[in-house]
């Protein structure tokens, strides 16, 4: 089958087929799926038979790998994959992927290996498409803020959180790291500005905690409109993989006790650059055995 990309969505997603994840792959078929994710922000890959050690070599065809997190342990046996499981978190709610750090990933892949009988959805939303959506005084006053994130949030749970839920956090947050990140990011291979924001963003730098709480709703509310969402639902053997630069995603939790695990392998990126060409900076922690810094993506 040759290759061929099918849009999901009119702002976000794409279907990948003709490409075979189990041999290595030609330059052309590398440069063709990384301008499909510069396009289309979020690619699937379906009925693909793999297991961790193919899922980190195929996310290595786009960069250095990260290890699986700063503070959570890998899975078992691996050094680069990480477990979202249901059985210790529940992701729902909207965030990129480790932005509490200097550079957080530039892409993320996410394998389906447990998938519930219903639910269990991960929503992914275009950041550009939403930045793109402000109105101009808007867009202008983003440009210039600069916004903190950290691993040091409430994660308060129900009474009857488990034992395992109950760690999982502790080990979550159990070394604090905060970055100062620009509010709207530059893309460093398309020049696409995005809201670079989520549920790690907790204050605007320069702003009382009120009003910086109120416009980071305001501007979370444009990254999550209907149209600028793909809401997929997994089956099993598929291979999701998305530009965390510029996109934000939720796993929804609508699938009662049934188990649902995804393993995610994540692929190291640049230091983020705002609007006036100023970098992100690491204000707590050292994230350096979790990533190495990217000049520029190939």
């Amino acid at each position: 089958m040759p290759l061929s990309i099918r849009k999901l969505t009119g702002r976000i997603g794409a279907v990948v087929e003709g490409v075979d994840l189990t041999s290595s792959p030609d330059f052309a078929t590398i440069t063709t799926l990384r301008d499909a994710l510069n396009e289309h922000k979020a690619i699937v890959f379906d009925d693909v038979r793999l297991d961790n050690a193919d899922q980190e070599r195929v996310a290595g065809w786009f960069g250095e790998l990260t290890t699986a997190h700063p503070n959570v342990p890998a899975a078992d046996g691996t050094t680069n994959v990480l477990a979202v499981d249901s059985e210790t978190s529940k992701a729902n709610e909207w965030h990129a992927d480790v932005t509490f750090v200097v550079n957080p990933p530039q892409l993320t892949t996410l394998r389906s290996v447990v998938v519930p009988p219903y639910g269990g959805e991960t929503l992914i939303a275009n950041a550009a498409a939403a930045y793109r959506d402000l109105p101009e005084a808007l867009r202008t006053l983003a440009d210039s803020l600069r916004v903190v994130h950290t691993n040091q949030y409430d994660y308060a749970r129900a009474p009857s959180a488990t034992a395992e839920q109950q760690e999982y956090d502790r080990v979550f947050v159990s070394t604090p790291y905060e970055a100062e990140h620009p509010v709207v990011r530059v893309h460093p291979l398309t020049g696409e500005r995005g809201l670079f924001i989520g549920g790690f963003a907790k204050r605007i730098v320069g702003l009382p905690s009120g009003e910086s709480a109120d416009l980071l709703r305001v501007l979370q509310s444009y990254v999550t409109r209907p149209e600028n969402v793909l809401r997929w639902r997994w089956s099993q053997h598929q291979l999701l993989i998305f530009d965390n630069r510029i996109t934000q995603h939720y796993g929804i939790d609508n699938y009662d006790a049934h188990p649902r695990r995804l393993n995610r392998v994540t692929v190291a990126g640049e230091v983020p650059t705002g609007v006036d060409g100023r970098r992100s900076e690491q204000l707590v922690g050292d994230s350096s055995h979790y990533s190495g810094v990217l000049a520029v993506a190939a």
